[in-house]
């Protein structure tokens, strides 16, 4: 069978009409076109075996769309001279509608799935799917040709994160236990450099960074309005330091037991800092703020503080 024989069936011509826009299953042809699911399936293999159609399996079922990007262009030039001819027929204007009112069903039972879902959606997605996925998406969108600075990176977990998605990860650290755990768990990462240093006085060079990470470590330095200095100096212009800590609390207890030499900070700290360190207040080149807390999480609340070097 030629092509021109193929499309002078009219229930092949209502198939690829049906199919040109729309990824469907038997049942669902069926339904629109109200003929035997043995009538759909003996045309739909004829236009499969001359290139028109192409299927997959989701589950159960074989979904089919049209292929044009399998087509010559002389068959594509015939499908638009044979789709043209069809535009005022009866039936297409029938199917059509039909299939407008199976897409609303699908439409219909996605709404009805996640109206029964809001209420439990985070923990039935964390169940499935976990929580990690989120994190590696919003690093993704990190640009690939960035440096970045893990200043106080501990055995390195965050730097870990950060080398699968940008050209080169700095992890710092003045603990040489935390920098053998560090070097063990990275050493199979060629674009991480491993620095021992004091953060208060950087053993790197002006302007190398991109951008800066100090996690959960000014509360252990004696001076950490330096540090930030120091991480606002190696920044490129139009970098970018973040900051988590510990926002100001009053559980000395805690405060012992961690090791760490202050309270915490607050929003109105965290900020004279950041200013202090050279970060300019306005046009959101500095933010601060609490972060949610964790039902898991029994230490202090936390904050995130962002700065932007201008120059």
């Amino acid at each position: 069978m030629d092509q021109m024989g193929m499309l002078a069936d009219p229930t092949r011509l209502r198939l690829l009409r049906l199919l040109e826009g729309h990824e469907l299953g038997v049942v669902d042809l069926c339904d629109v076109l109200q003929c035997p699911q043995s009538t759909a399936s003996r045309h739909l293999k004829v236009l499969a075996d001359h290139g028109w159609t192409a299927s997959r399996r989701q589950g159960t079922t074989n979904l089919y769309r049209m292929t044009p990007e399998h087509l010559d262009d002389a068959a594509k030039d015939l499908w638009q001279l044979v789709r043209g001819q069809t535009e005022d027929w009866a039936t297409v204007r029938q199917d059509q509608v039909r299939l407008e009112r199976r897409l609303n069903e699908r439409h219909d039972d996605l709404e009805s799935f996640f109206s029964s879902a809001a209420g439990q959606w985070e923990k039935l997605r964390g169940d499935l799917y976990g929580k990690q996925f989120t994190g590696e998406a919003l690093i993704s969108l990190l640009p690939t040709d960035w440096t970045v600075a893990d200043l106080g990176c501990g055995s390195g977990p965050v730097t870990a994160l950060l080398a699968a998605h940008v050209g080169k990860v700095i992890a710092v650290d003045q603990s040489a236990a935390m920098l053998k755990a560090a070097r063990k768990r990275l050493k199979n990462l060629s674009n991480v450099e491993v620095v021992r240093s004091n953060l208060e006085s950087l053993r790197l060079g002006d302007a190398c960074c991109d951008a800066a990470l100090i996690l959960l470590v000014l509360t252990y330095l004696e001076h950490p309005g330096q540090a930030i200095k120091e991480a606002v100096r190696i920044l490129k212009p139009g970098g970018k330091l973040v900051i988590v800590d510990l926002l100001q609390h009053d559980r000395e207890d805690f405060r012992r037991q961690m090791g760490q030499r202050c309270l915490g900070f607050s929003c109105e700290q965290m900020t004279e800092l950041l200013n202090e360190a050279g970060f300019k207040a306005g046009l959101e080149a500095i933010t601060c703020k609490p972060l949610p807390t964790e039902a898991q999480a029994k230490g202090p609340a936390l904050i995130l503080a962002t700065g932007t070097r201008n120059s």
